[in-house]
């Protein structure tokens, strides 16, 4: 199979920046990043985006970038998730080599640095609830409405959040808000709340916090804290990055700030085709039971990835390709199957698989002395692609399985295998010729009858005959039994809930099919768990992580994205 041609890697607008910096002397030639994901759900693909971005323009510059857990919400967040990120880091390419960061470690600095910010009159505690807060931040050409609490004084407002921090009030009774300008055409201006009452036990600080600070408070001071230089986020928090340079301007003009002050930059998140990257929606589908845990292969989460066979080395090749950019665009998911077909061409071993069994019986094949069917060894290619994967020997006897779909009693036109009469090859093996088959009481074909040239031994003709199918097989006697999952796409709508606005509206009910009975060459009985074949004419297969003789379908052979080129 040809490799899919890619086009040349796409800009990356963030590294022009830096040379930039570089070249003016901000930040002192100093690169520093970090990936900040939440703790409540596993990585997905788009995070694999964020990663690679991140990651990557540090190892350009020869800088750091450190992995931080943004975790701020007790409500949602697990020790279990930072364990499955981390483990999810290091399988994508990008092992720690120092232990991670966490928000939580902060909690005092931002809580200090809030009082700091109180104490100069650039915050205050209010009553309200979060409906009437919202309601009085007002929207775009509508004011915003001040709080009836914006002018409370300074000492009442530092005796307030220090009793919210000691666990003195209910949920909901107070926040504290940044003190900016309701009337600004920024909403994300308008008086920010930046800590909430919580009564939730944190799977780090324990019961220690009664309040927990807000994304934005969080974000930027994190950042200035452990000397971030360019903050990645996603195109989503353009609005917000005014408040994260009025955080930093203040605290700045207030000599709090031991680096110079980070810089923040948007890129387009990765969407792709069929899919969602919504954690919250991911762990619906969980919940409720549409998908078999985090890890299920229809789901675009790096460890349903790595169980479905996607090489992460594709994932970063993919990711690289695509660049960083500020123009949101959704991707076709054959893009990305393009670049793992092209990967797992280049390093997969060929095996045979026949998963529909049909038994043929070769009525002229010879028997030893004791009447039993003769065990021939035919030498085939682990890799056409690889020469010294070597070669394998694989058993070829009497009574062999093909695919039930190779034998037609009543062929369609233009159809090449086999039927009563016509000639094939067996793969590495022999020419074979169709001579009678069985039917059931319904009048499904359920065993073929042929007749095998024995001069034809490797698959070739010494008087230069051709033939128009080669087709695999699997030697009944030695057949290897085993499971096989296919798959097609988890959502059949190109864009799910584009129709609706609920993407699961949108759910593929066919989505998985599990075969069962299928036959395998011996060898893949050795397959390495998590190590991916090709099954020759059938696609790339994934040996499953946990349950032997279980295989995912990776990805088909065919090349769709090419195909989608062509009618473009």
């Amino acid at each position: 199979m040809a490799e899919t041609s890619n086009p040349p890697t796409a800009a990356n607008f963030v590294h022009d920046v830096v040379v930039e910096h570089n070249a003016t002397g901000a930040f002192g030639g100093r690169v520093q990043t970090r990936f900040p994901p939440e703790p409540n759900g596993y990585l997905h693909i788009g995070h694999a985006k964020a990663i690679t971005a991140d990651f990557e323009l540090a190892r350009e510059f020869d800088g750091v970038c450190r992995l931080r857990f943004d975790d701020t919400n007790p409500d949602t967040e697990d020790s279990s998730f930072v364990d499955g990120i981390i483990e999810d880091l290091a399988w994508l390419g990008y092992p720690l080599d120092r232990d991670p960061l966490f928000t939580s470690d902060y909690f005092a600095q931002l809580a200090e640095w809030a009082e700091l910010l109180i104490s100069n009159g650039l915050a205050y505690v209010d009553d309200q609830d979060g409906d009437t807060i919202s309601e009085q931040r007002g929207g775009y050409g509508k004011p915003g409405v001040d709080s009836p609490f914006r002018n409370r004084t300074v000492e009442e407002n530092l005796a307030l959040f220090s009793a919210m921090r000691a666990g003195g009030f209910d949920e909901g009774a107070h926040v504290l808000r940044a003190k900016i300008d309701m009337q600004h055409e920024n909403m994300q201006l308008r008086d920010p709340v930046m800590y909430r009452i919580r009564k939730e036990s944190h799977h780090r600080t324990g019961d220690a916090w009664s309040v927990y600070p807000t994304y934005d408070w969080a974000h930027g001071q994190s950042d200035a804290i452990e000397g971030v230089t360019h903050s990645l986020c996603s195109l989503e928090f353009d609005s917000h990055r005014a408040l994260y340079d009025w955080y930093l301007d203040q605290l700045r003009e207030l000599g709090a700030l031991r680096f110079e002050q980070p810089r923040q930059y948007e890129f387009a998140r990765l969407e792709l085709t069929h899919t969602i990257t919504s954690k919250r929606k991911l762990a619906t589908l969980v919940a409720n039971g549409v998908v078999d845990g985090w890890d299920d292969p229809r789901l675009p989460t790096l460890r349903g990835l790595r169980r479905r066979g996607y090489p992460a080395a594709a994932i970063r090749e993919f990711c690289d390709f695509i660049g960083v950019s500020k123009t949101n665009s959704r991707h076709e998911i054959e893009l990305l199957e393009s670049f793992i077909r092209t990967r797992l061409n280049k390093v997969a071993q060929r095996r045979m698989a026949v998963l529909e069994p049909l038994k043929v019986v070769i009525t002229n094949w010879p028997t030893d002395a004791d009447g039993n069917p003769v065990v021939e060894y035919v030498e085939l290619n682990n890799n056409p692609e690889n020469a010294e994967d070597g070669t394998r020997t694989a058993p070829f006897s009497g009574v062999l399985y093909i695919e039930h779909d190779d034998f037609k009693a009543e062929p369609p036109p233009k159809y090449y295998r086999l039927t009563p009469g016509r000639e094939v090859r067996l793969r590495g093996a022999y020419f074979v010729t169709a001579t009678d088959f069985v039917s059931d009481d319904d009048g499904n074909v359920v065993e073929v009858h042929v007749t095998y040239d024995p001069d034809t031994k490797g698959g070739n003709a010494p008087d230069g005959r051709k033939v128009k199918s080669t087709m695999h097989w699997v030697s009944a006697a030695h057949a290897v039994e085993a499971e096989v999952a296919l798959y097609d796409r988890l959502f059949a709508a190109e864009v799910p809930g584009s129709e609706t606005g609920d993407p699961f509206d949108d759910l593929n009910g066919e989505s998985k099919t599990l075969l069962h009975g299928c036959k395998l060459e011996p060898a893949l009985a050795d397959t390495a768990a998590g190590e991916v074949v090709q099954f020759e004419r059938l696609g790339y297969f994934a040996a499953d992580q946990r349950t032997p003789l279980l295989f995912h379908r990776t990805v088909g052979l065919r090349d769709e994205w090419a195909n989608i080129q062509k009618r473009k």
